[in-house]
């Protein structure tokens, strides 16, 4: 058997399928019978429900990811996109950040490419909106907000002040909520540094196009989440729409307008494009059409999970499993130990789970959650958010790591510092030149 495995993608499924290949061909990829390689434009893999707590600062952005080739010394890393597949020659055609595209020959490959953020045509949203899907957007998002808090401390104009403490996020599934309530919850202990801002001062609105907020949750818990965030002033307004953004000039669908330097944009992702362009078939939302047993339908070595993939969910006939953290790290082990069967001649198994419920924070000491029909809130929620995320860290280095932000934040207030020149470090230097040359 000389075989290589090529993994579309470095996330949740690329990374465990990963993972669990390498547990099981141990042998075979010391003596080279087997190679893996995974395709990825990052070097690392992203664990997403941690993002709301490192834009907020409880964790540090280096501990919300895990470095692929540190993880997986086994397998070839090769940093860059796919942007063909050619699933009849088995080639892919791999373009790296620097140099001409290549083509890469494979036996199986494992489509795991991802999803990216859903965006609609609305006019404005480009030149304003942030997605909440990479640690470059979270870290980014908390240093705009605390930099606008110091425009606001530095301006005697009531408009700039009122536009500057203007926050909008559009979407209340769990990463709007989650990315909302950590933020204002900063924003609202970093008030206490400033002399001329107040937590009241700072205006925070959630725009839902349907009528519940966080419905992985379930009504009720739905319902007291809403409770809770209009509660803390958050102004939410559901069976609302995005109407426009047009220099941060906000128009939303029920005649409410105003103007906000900052919109988050969360409302749903799509699959990856190279999904579209992978051909490999795919389904009407776009997902590449997959069967039970995580191969891609009426195609043979070929694989397919996560979110850029339609799996039918056997526990519930009819319907496909959610584009979550859950599903995706299980269905990673149930496809690697598919594809070793797969290579040794024996049969596939179907990939069956019923969904446990779900788990969201809602800033410090605050949750909500579902979980086998157990219904908790608050500080108990917020506890088995922060324990079943802590389980499902890929590798023990970053375990322990997460758990030393967390201890060093009972004992330490959370840094608000403003650090977006790192998103521009060359402007400081060309100001230099610049001045030299006059």
């Amino acid at each position: 058997m000389n075989k290589h495995i090529l993994i579309v993608g470095g996330g949740y499924v690329g990374l465990y399928t990963a993972l669990r290949l390498q547990r099981k061909f141990r042998r075979e990829l010391r003596d080279g019978s087997v190679r893996v390689s995974i395709i990825d434009p990052n070097s690392y893999m992203t664990y997403q429900p941690f993002l709301p707590e490192a834009a907020a600062g409880n964790l540090s952005p280096r501990h919300v990811v895990a470095p692929l080739r540190r993880v997986l010394p086994k397998v070839h890393i090769l940093n860059g996109v796919v942007t063909k597949v050619d699933h009849n020659e088995r080639t892919v055609t791999f373009q790296p950040p620097e140099g001409g595209p290549r083509e890469i020959a494979y036996d199986v490959i494992v489509m795991a490419a991802g999803s990216i953020s859903r965006t609609l045509p609305i006019p404005g949203l480009t030149d304003i909106g942030i997605g909440f899907k990479t640690v470059g957007e979270a870290i980014a998002l908390r240093n705009r907000v605390l930099h606008l808090l110091d425009v606001a401390e530095s301006s005697e104009d009531p408009e700039v002040r009122r536009r500057a403490l203007t926050f909008v996020v559009v979407g209340a599934g769990f990463a709007g909520v989650e990315a909302l309530a950590e933020l204002e919850d900063m924003a609202k202990h970093s008030t206490r540094y400033y002399r001329n801002i107040k937590a009241a001062d700072i205006r925070w609105v959630l725009v839902e196009a349907t009528g519940r907020v966080l419905p992985e949750v379930g009504p009720e818990m739905g319902k007291w989440t809403l409770e809770q965030l209009r509660e803390r002033g958050i102004e939410v307004k559901l069976e609302t729409r995005l109407e426009s953004c047009e220099d941060g000039h906000v128009v939303l669908s029920d005649g409410t307008e105003f103007d906000a330097e900052t919109l988050v944009w969360t409302a749903g992702v799509k699959p990856s494009p190279i999904v579209a362009d992978g051909g490999l078939p795919v389904d009407e939302r776009g997902r590449i059409k997959t069967t039970t047993m995580l191969t891609v339908a009426g195609v043979r070595d070929a694989f397919a999970a996560g979110d850029s993939a339609g799996v039918p969910d056997v526990t519930n006939p009819g319907e496909y499993c959610a584009p979550n953290a859950q599903h995706a790290v299980r269905q990673a082990k149930v496809l690697a130990d598919n594809v070793v069967r797969s290579l040794r001649g024996q049969e596939l198994v179907e990939y069956r789970h019923k969904y446990v419920g779900s788990v969201a924070g809602l800033g410090l000491h605050q949750g909500v959650a579902n979980v086998y029909g157990v219904k908790l809130r608050g500080f108990p929620a917020w506890f088995m958010h922060r324990t079943y995320h802590l389980s499902r860290v890929p590798t023990l280095n970053r375990k322990v790591r997460v758990v030393v932000d967390w201890t060093l934040a009972l004992f330490f207030k959370r840094e608000t510092i403003s650090l977006g020149e790192m998103e521009h470090p060359r402007d400081g230097f060309r100001a230099a030149v610049a001045t030299m040359r006059r």
